[in-house]
């Protein structure tokens, strides 16, 4: 039986709004736009398939560690991890694994709820037909035009900030799971209307194919892509899957949780990029990466076809539900953690980590238009500097900052709840957690977590580090 521990802050009222707690956390930007890419850039059918396979031996067994840890802990990341050292007979320091990821998880969010800001801002320009008939080189220069503007950035990143924070400061029921119970069916309601328009422009086919033409030639060039995108996609390695699960109620099964949350991850990124990309077809755009061409390209589809501006503002909404589902899983860990450290109350806790949030991400703002010219990490001839304006090299407060998180941070808090789960935590201890009847079963998914797992973040991490 599951431990008896009941956490101070509240339990989901099921497994199932865990799952969507956990996938609501998952997904986000990365799902809406890079996965889709990713797998017609890597050769389609078999990115995909590459990718579930990477997802079954890196991210879900992290994911389930992280699961496991929280449930049996019923604490902050921190907390949880402290307690279980000591009770494992190991050293209390584990407890700085957790530390490291909830500093990850706020700088993380500190730049991510400006760039998700940016969706309040289209919403307003696709709502007000502002994108209709517009050609890639105005959709450039709205979106020149907003990033340059730190006023305008200012604004947006504020009001996401806020909408994070006052979802966190209601608590566990009152916020994260109302709030969730409302997000995540919106989210795939709108995903599911967005997919039936994408029917009806004539080029669903073409963006089918873009998916899903199996390229074996492509596989092994795509495999490091697919495990890097498996390891990040799913939102471990933060502390966020741990305090989430140490809400959940302790007769579910972590192991046919954990699954279906993965399913619905990747669910979300595919049928994301069955909605969109016949749509950029349509519009008569070639697809592009990452989620800052995601305001350039798609406005341009949208504004050149039937109903785009419906759509298209529809699409928008999207994004920011998407986003605000992962930003309050960001803010969550730390401030379980500082509840319960100081013992004030979860409003003013919320409110002090949001503004500290908001601050760090001022220098998000600024790096795109008047603080562009501070650079760190300079690598010159005359030696390293930490930081120096206007040099030719390193890289602006934001690059710097992603660049921390998900390469260094990211990994290193992944690896560290892999080997707490597998090799502090006593066997039976785990066994007793995930309840699994199968021993056979247990076993592999005990040598995942062990060995399988571990060796995989360390080559994600290893490949990061040498891009």
């Amino acid at each position: 039986m599951a431990s008896d521990k009941i956490s101070i802050h509240g339990a989901w009222a099921s497994r199932w709004v865990f799952i969507l707690a956990a996938t609501g956390s998952a997904v986000g930007l990365g799902n809406i736009w890079k996965f889709p890419y990713m797998t017609g850039m890597y050769g389609g059918g078999a990115f995909v398939m590459m990718y579930l396979v990477c997802i079954f031996l890196v991210g879900l067994p992290i994911m389930l560690a992280e699961t496991l840890i929280g449930r049996r802990g019923r604490q902050s990341p921190v907390n949880t991890l402290k307690t279980l050292a000591i009770e494992s007979g190991a050293s209390a320091k584990w407890s700085w694994a957790a530390m490291m990821g909830m500093v990850a998880a706020l700088l993380i969010l500190s730049f991510y709820s400006v760039v998700a800001g940016w969706s309040l801002d289209y919403i307003i320009g696709m709502g007000r037909g502002q994108f209709e008939g517009v050609t890639a080189q105005e959709a450039g220069g709205a979106f020149g035009a907003l990033t340059a503007d730190p006023w305008r950035l200012t604004l947006w990143h504020t009001l996401f900030m806020v909408l994070t924070g006052f979802v966190i400061a209601r608590g566990v029921v009152a916020g994260l799971e109302r709030g969730l119970r409302i997000m995540m069916p919106m989210l795939f309601v709108l995903l599911l209307v967005l997919l039936g328009y994408s029917m009806t422009t004539g080029h669903f086919m073409q963006g089918f194919h873009f998916l899903f033409n199996f390229q074996p030639d492509r596989l092994l060039h795509g495999l490091l892509a697919a495990m890097g995108h498996a390891f990040f996609t799913l939102s471990v390695g933060v502390g966020s899957i741990m305090v989430y699960g140490a809400y959940m109620p302790k007769h579910a099964s972590i192991g046919s949780t954990v699954l279906a949350v993965g399913i619905l991850d990747t669910l979300v990124a595919l049928v994301a990029g069955l909605a969109l990309f016949p749509i950029v077809f349509a519009g008569g755009m070639e697809p592009g990466a990452g989620p800052g061409l995601m305001f350039v390209t798609l406005p341009v589809a949208f504004g050149n076809i039937a109903f785009g501006q419906i759509m298209g503002t529809l699409f928008f909404v999207l994004v920011l539900v998407a986003a605000w589902t992962s930003s309050i899983s960001m803010l969550e860990p730390a401030v379980a953690y500082l509840v319960e450290r100081t013992g004030r109350s979860r409003v003013l806790v919320t409110s002090v980590l949001a503004l500290l949030c908001w601050l760090v991400g001022m220098g998000t703002v600024l790096s795109f238009n008047i603080g562009a010219e501070a650079k760190f990490f300079v690598f010159g001839e005359d030696g390293f500097r930490l930081f120096q304006w206007g040099a030719a090299g390193g890289m602006n407060f934001f690059d710097s900052i992603d660049y921390l998180t998900s390469r260094i941070l990211l990994p290193l808090g992944g690896l560290a709840f892999l080997l707490f789960a597998g090799w502090v935590l006593k066997r039976d201890t785990v066994r007793e957690e995930l309840a699994m009847k199968n021993p056979l079963l247990f076993s592999l998914v005990y040598w995942l977590v062990r060995l399988v797992a571990p060796l995989g973040v360390l080559i994600v991490f290893v490949t990061e580090l040498m891009k």
